[in-house]
């Protein structure tokens, strides 16, 4: 979060004022955002199950679609009767439930006499082969590829400036992100050890056998097969708390920024204008159930939510982050450029093809080869390249469409997004128009702290 947070106090304050990003897809991510967190836990995780609803699945041995629905009805529940101030006090909670439980069961992992120290397997096959890899000099552009989407691509959240804007002033706003990119680090640590323990462990020795998580290709659920294999019944419970709270941390932020998306841009500005608080309430509620009942939904599709996170993380990156971007930090953008970066987003990622949803590419980057599986991959960072080429086409499409439309090449009639320049108002009429202004964002907040007043 805090690679994004250097932006200086004007660019703060314009966020301030009620500009609304990703508005065009954030309702589907968060969708998809539910789905993922019930089922698998992390989006990275889709094809997994170490969400809430697998874990239960795994550690109290209980069906798993009553697990999933068991967890979807809490965190819809709780979301619906607090707003947002179930998000902003469950937080702490969660956040605490997440740090303590995490950290109580590491040292019994450590010490469950089925596995070996883990310093001596880092660089050793023992068990199994070393849980420290390699990065081979081939692959670079592709682990760079990925990191640039995980560094920048979650800076397009809804659900970040959702807090972040509740900040009070934007040195606030600058510190919290600060501060929680050293806390996700800390809280990285528990996860690490976890997975070498994994791979230090003698599976035959346990009741779990061989073959190992790996070779059953279940490594994505190892968090879960750690505590109910090699830790006491009673730490496994406690492992539940920090899954738990790592799902709902993330779920009732998505059904929250998806309602208040729907809510205010949709309903508000197009389907009924004249809509009272009273009534947005009631369309938050609804919003958030029907979300959540969506999102559940998908946790039963085994292949489809991969399909859908990929979209949506890669809507993201590669074609949400380029009009953030330009948005805070260009004012030559305009809407003229936004929509042909847009379609040249969507189109460039659509032509360099998905392997894991079966979709060949039709542009080869460099570097794209056959991977183990006999899939066609593409090992170039494409996807910042993608990102890099929408950037690009927005800056220079606005700058074209400014001179164009300014200097009247074209007549005032053709110009659908009113980018001419126009005189500036008068210090009374801005100060009226930043009263309304305030008064709207007044309401839309009011609305999201409430929504149990009947």
């Amino acid at each position: 979060m805090s690679c994004g947070w250097h932006a200086h106090s004007s660019a703060w304050c314009y966020l301030k004022r009620g500009l609304n990003i990703e508005q065009p897809v954030d309702c589907e991510r968060a969708l998809l955002w539910c789905g993922c967190r019930l089922r698998l836990g992390r989006p990275w995780q889709c094809g997994r199950r170490d969400g809430e609803g697998g874990t239960m699945s795994v550690i109290l041995d209980l069906s798993y679609v009553y697990s999933i629905i068991i967890s979807s009805v809490v965190a819809i529940i709780y979301t619906l009767l607090g707003g947002l101030y179930s998000v902003a006090y469950t937080d702490v909670i969660q956040l605490i439930l997440i740090f303590v439980s995490l950290w109580v069961c590491v040292p019994f992992l450590l010490t469950n006499p089925h596995s070996v120290d883990i310093s001596l397997t880092a660089y050793n096959e023992t068990f199994q082969a070393p849980w420290v890899g390699t990065v081979e000099l081939d692959e670079a552009g592709k682990w760079f590829d990925d990191f640039m989407l995980l560094a920048l691509g979650g800076l397009a959240y809804q659900a970040f400036y959702q807090r972040i804007l509740s900040a009070s002033s934007y040195t606030q706003a600058q510190v919290t992100c600060f501060a929680s990119s050293a806390f996700c680090l800390v809280l990285g640590i528990p996860s690490v050890l976890i997975g070498a323990v994994a791979a230090s462990t003698d599976w035959n020795a346990t009741s779990y056998g061989l073959p190992t998580p790996y070779e059953r290709d279940q490594a994505g659920s190892i968090l879960p097969i750690a505590l109910q294999f090699l830790t006491p019944p009673y730490i496994s419970v406690i492992g539940i708390g920090a899954v738990a709270a790592a799902v709902m941390s993330s779920m009732d932020s998505a059904l929250l920024s998806s309602a208040s998306l729907f809510s205010s841009n949709i309903y508000k500005n197009i389907i009924r204008k004249q809509a009272s608080d009273r009534e947005m309430q009631w369309v938050i509620r609804i919003s958030v159930v029907v979300v959540g009942l969506a999102g559940t939904a998908l946790t039963f599709l085994d292949s489809s939510v991969l399909v859908f996170w990929l979209v949506g993380v890669d809507m993201s990156y590669t074609i949400m982050f380029p009009q953030l971007v330009c948005i805070l930090f260009f004012k030559v953008s305009n809407g003229y450029g936004a929509s042909v970066g847009y379609l040249m987003g969507i189109i460039m990622r659509v032509l360099s093809g998905e392997p894991l949803i079966g979709l060949p590419p039709a542009i080869h980057f460099p570097g794209c080869r056959m991977d183990a599986e006999g899939k066609l991959t593409q090992y170039f960072p494409f996807r910042t390249a993608i990102m890099v080429i929408s950037l690009a086409s927005i800056l220079i499409i606005s700058w074209l469409a400014s001179v164009i439309f300014n200097k009247g090449l074209l007549p005032e009639s053709w110009d659908v997004f009113k980018i001419k320049r126009k005189q500036k108002p008068t210090p009374g009429a801005a100060d009226h128009k930043r009263t309304i202004s305030e008064q709207e964002e007044s309401s839309v907040a009011k609305q999201l702290l409430d929504t149990t007043t009947l």
